[in-house]
């Protein structure tokens, strides 16, 4: 039987070979393959400096810590999202506020968003979900509608004087806002370069910022690498130089570091990630021209990294979408669904979200499909999902 697979990584020989050059090298935990990697992915995204760390999720929760944001304190995040965008609330002892998405849309209702914030409020997460980035000038509309009540509790909040937007760019790397690449939109902003992800070290994340005023880049640059490996004043490459063994553990740090076996494909996979990002918006076109006619809803992909198709079928129940979604796969055709909403999920109830608060998210869950997209995909891999989509909807 035909198999095609949701989202396996696209592994060439150009990457392999460079992981064996690291293998080689006789250096394989953070070092110049890694600072390389943050280089270009800031020479990419048009920002002074990145710090690669272990996954999305630490660049979040170290954000959050290197803002001084914990107990007392509320971050607002999506409903409709992965649980690592609320988790890392969670991890640092601040109050997790949910909000809704809007009518049809996969983005934040903005107007709950103003309506949550109060004298608690530090930083909004915004989730650019599929890779479309969110309406970050609206965003920043918010929060400065609501400057007057802010109150800073460190000197990098004192520095912003409003609440931090930090973007959950998981999965919007090369994604653009009005001509501005994902990484010089928010004030912080989080990659993913896991597995499934468009481009992959494996396991393993970046987070980049935009200038901070009265804070070096440098500055902030030194606090991640503190925060990842520690709290040790020295990485494991600067102590390797001669006689400098030594090194002080300047506060009770963590363990995020990426290793230079992850960022050598990380440096492969940036090298050619623009013809990455070709093929999956030719992999979209196909499918939105297969599906225009239909009574479902298309996200514009127009901006965006190309992460996910979502594929939303109207008048349909949960139970006919997931017979879709099993139909397909006996077909060898691997479908998901991207989100089921956080309220839903055992965790955040046992901390007081309820479903019912959350009307829009559960709606568009109910009706969504996600749909094998992926750069390995021939035009044959489509047509054969198209057909057999089709077939089951008919």
């Amino acid at each position: 039987m035909r198999k095609v697979p949701f989202s396996p990584p696209d592994i060439t020989e150009e990457e392999i070979n460079e992981v064996v050059d690291t293998l080689r090298s006789g250096w394989i935990t953070t070092g110049p393959k890694t600072k390389l990697f943050e280089k270009k992915l800031s020479e990419y995204c048009g920002t002074e400096k990145t710090v690669c760390l272990s996954s999305c999720t630490a660049a979040m929760e170290l954000t959050l810590r290197l803002l001084g944001i914990g107990p007392g304190d509320e971050v607002i995040t999506s409903a409709y999202t992965y649980t690592a965008s609320a988790s890392v609330i969670h991890h640092v002892g601040a109050k997790i506020v949910l909000v809704d998405i809007q009518e049809n849309s996969l983005e934040m209702d903005y107007d709950q968003v103003r309506d949550a914030i109060n004298e608690n409020t530090k930083a909004i997460i915004p989730v650019d979900i599929a890779g479309i980035m969110c309406d970050y000038d609206k965003i920043q509309e918010v929060v400065e509608s609501k400057k007057h009540l802010f109150q800073p509790t460190s000197q990098l909040q004192e520095a912003f004087g409003r609440i931090i937007i930090m973007a959950d760019a998981a999965h919007s790397l090369g994604a653009t806002y009005k001509g501005k690449r994902s990484g010089a939109v928010a004030d912080f902003t989080c990659f993913s370069f896991h597995a499934v992800k468009n481009l992959t070290t494996g396991e393993g994340g970046a987070v980049t910022w935009k200038d901070i005023p009265d804070f070096t880049n440098e500055h902030i640059y030194k606090e991640f690498q503190l925060l990842s490996l520690h709290g040790q004043s020295k990485d494991a490459l600067t102590k390797n130089d001669s006689g400098s063994w030594e090194y002080d553990i300047l506060h009770l740090g963590y363990k995020y570091n990426m290793t230079d076996i992850a960022a050598a494909l990380g440096v492969k996979q940036l090298a050619r990630y623009e013809k990455i990002l070709d093929k999956r918006h030719q992999i979209i076109k196909w499918y939105d021209k297969a599906f225009q006619d239909m009574d479902v809803q298309l996200l514009d992909h127009t901006f965006s990294s190309g992460h996910l198709y979502l594929l939303r079928l109207k008048n349909i129940t949960i139970e006919e979408r997931n017979q879709v979604i099993t139909q397909m796969s006996k077909k060898g055709i691997s479908c998901n669904v991207h989100y089921k909403p956080l309220p839903m999920q055992t965790a955040y109830q046992k901390i007081g979200f309820d479903t019912g608060k959350f009307p829009k998210s559960l709606n568009y869950y109910s009706t969504v499909i996600s749909l094998p997209l992926n750069s390995k995909m021939t035009e044959s891999d489509v047509r054969y999902v198209i057909d057999a989509l089709l077939k089951f909807l008919q």
